[in-house]
Formats: C-alpha cells, structure tokens, sequence
C-alpha cells in the first residue's frame, strides 16, 4: 500500500513528479493522508475506512476520492482435505503479516462469514511452506489476480480455491468475483468459475482548500492521470488498467472537485494524452 506526494517541477504543463511513499498497510495510509506532513494521495482498501467512522467523524469531509482502481481479489487456497468453509472453522489459517491487505480485510470477511478460526499473521511464504507439510490448513490473500505464488509453484492434487458466494453480508465494501482457469490454469479445471469477492481500492486525496497549493498540485495529477489512462491500459503495461473506470463512482465519499469536472467537459470522452 502507498502514499503518494505530488511535488510540480518547474513550468511546464507536461512536467509532474509523484513520489511513492511505502506504509504498513490498509489503515495506515488512511493516517498517512491524514496526519502525515507532504502526503497528497494515497491508495486505500474501501473497507479501511471502516476504521474511521468513530475516530473521526468528519473523515468524508476531510477525503476525497479522485478514482476507483481495480480490486484486490479474494483468494481462501486450502490444503486437500479441507472441502468447504465450514471444515475451515478451528483451523489454522494465515492472513500474511499485519499491516497486509490480507491481514486487516481477511479477518474482516471471515467474520462476516461467521467463520472462527485460529489466526496467523507470518509471511505467506512460510506459511504455504507450513502447508505442504500439514501445519496450516488455509492461506488467505487479498489481492488483484493472478498471484505469482499459484502459478509459480507446484501443488499436488487437491490443494484448490475456496469459493465465496456474493451476498448481502458484502454490498457495504464489496464486489463480487470470481478465479478461473484464465487465472490459474493448475488450480481452476477449464471451463470452471470459483465464484469469490474482492475488495476495491481507490486513490484518495486530502480535501485541501480550494484555493491552495497543494490543492492545484492534485488537480495536475489528476489531468495528468485521467488524460493519459490510455497509455496505461495498451500493452507493456499491468492489463489491470484496463479494468478502470474514471466514471466509477465511490459511494459515500465526494469526487475531488477537478476530477469530476473533467469528466464533464464532453471532449475528455476521447480525448489523448494532453501534449
């Protein structure tokens, strides 16, 4: 998860230096926005912000949201013997380290599943090695597929995905999903859909007055951004960016105000990278 600081160079309308700044996890780029001295934007789990409703109650007027990125995808991989969620409840599971996606949206959702197990908070790495050798019953990650982990390795039959049906229980953060064999062609048997839900991700910005500094370094992000998406979404780039939507909304929070008026000026529908 990231922070980022937005700092103009020199005069030039073409020129933009965005800064990445590297953080725990979930909650703390919420702080990092926040709290943290220089920080523009950040790039945050929807349901972090869960966090924020009794801590600050003003946070809707404090944030503001400039897009809606891809989701971090849900992804339960369990060992052979283990065929349903329910086989889960009592059983180690691990949720990565803390501060991970995984480790504050996992324990999230499995609540919400009704789901008790014994918790682990190590690095994935050493847990799927756990795994193998019967230690640890699930891994937990929560993150945009396909991951390097299930693609890489290899697994013996009847280590697989666990699906997790899109309810009620999710409509307030989540979306539904899916893994299949387009994903992880030694997982998934051709043809099948393991239906799950994902987390989406958005990135923030801290309502600054109008009339600031750093309010207008923002808006050129955003210009610079929104009038260069196509470059992202063509090949050599993550295929993810295709899945943005600049009209996406995000319920529950205010656009930043540059952002939503670019969308409104009727030559931005296809309009190029600004020169």
């Amino acid at each position: 998860m990231r922070g980022l600081s937005v700092s103009p160079v020199g005069s030039s309308k073409v020129k933009l230096h965005v800064i990445p700044i590297v953080t725990g996890g979930a909650t703390e780029n919420v702080n990092s926005l926040l709290y943290l001295r220089g920080v523009d934007t950040a790039i945050v789990n929807t349901d972090a912000l869960d966090d924020y409703k009794t801590q600050v109650p003003l946070i809707k007027g404090r944030l503001v949201y400039i897009l809606n990125l891809f989701p971090s995808e849900l992804h339960i991989f369990v060992r052979p013997e283990i065929q349903s969620l329910e086989d889960l409840r009592g059983k180690k599971v691990n949720f990565n380290t803390q501060g991970t996606a995984a480790a504050y949206s996992g324990p999230l959702i499995f609540s919400r599943l009704g789901l008790n197990v014994a918790k682990m908070f190590i690095p994935h790495q050493v847990a799927l090695e756990q795994m193998k050798r019967g230690d640890v019953s699930a891994v937990v990650f929560v993150t945009s597929k396909p991951v390097d982990a299930f693609l890489k390795e290899r697994w013996d039959p009847g280590f697989k995905f666990l699906a997790v049906e899109y309810d009620t229980k999710f409509e307030d953060y989540y979306l539904p999903s899916s893994l299949d064999a387009t994903d992880y062609p030694s997982l998934v048997p051709k043809g099948e859909r393991i239906a799950s839900i994902a987390v989406p991700t958005i990135l923030l910005a801290y309502n600054w007055p109008q009339r600031s500094d750093r309010y207008r370094r923002v808006a050129r992000l955003v210009d610079h951004l929104f009038s260069r998406l196509d470059r992202l979404q063509s090949p050599g780039f993550d295929p993810k960016w295709k899945e943005v939507n600049l009209r996406a909304n995000v319920p529950g929070l205010e656009r930043f105000r540059p952002a939503q008026e670019w969308l409104d000026q009727p030559q931005t529908l296809s309009a190029g990278p600004s020169q």
